[in-house]
């Protein structure tokens, strides 16, 4: 196990969570081979997606929704955030805010990034996220979002057509 891993170990302790990992081959960490491989429904896996605005320039958002979900980037997102212009930030500026790499990204561990969570996610029962690395993945109660620091639940999302 990673520093990294440890460290989203160490965050979902601190906030009494209820999950279990979920070892991941690294090559089967994006999320539809991920759930087509591990027999997870798509709809019980959610995606961590950082976001950056460009008017004003520098606020990074971590945006969580399920994988049946679209992020609405241009419209929920902007407006969660209050900002006038926003993209979805390069693998390279995930990894530099987040130290994680794209298909192990995570809300967990992230002391001060902002993190807006769509309620679809809290709604299901349970959630598959990414564990830090591609070779983790973090089965949790959803109810945890509604009480670590730095979360917002809030309609980021919408039905991905």
């Amino acid at each position: 196990m990673d520093s990294i891993e440890q460290g989203v170990i160490d965050a979902l302790d601190a906030l009494g969570a209820d999950y279990t990992i979920m070892p991941c081959d690294p090559g089967l960490a994006d999320t539809a081979a991920f759930c087509e491989h591990y027999g997870v429904a798509l709809e019980d896996s959610a995606n961590a997606i950082l976001v950056s605005s460009k008017r004003p320039a520098g606020q990074l958002a971590l945006c969580l929704v399920l994988a049946t979900q679209r992020l609405d980037v241009n419209r929920r997102v902007r407006d969660a955030m209050a900002v006038k212009k926003l993209s979805f930030a390069s693998p390279d500026a995930t990894i530099e805010a987040t130290g994680m790499v794209i298909g192990g990204v995570t809300p967990f561990g992230l002391d001060g990034l902002a993190t807006l969570v769509d309620p679809e996610v809290v709604a299901r029962p349970r959630v598959i996220v990414g564990g830090g690395s591609r070779s983790m993945k973090i089965n949790v109660d959803p109810e945890v979002f509604r009480r670590a620091p730095d979360v917002q639940v809030v309609e980021i999302a919408q039905p991905a057509d």
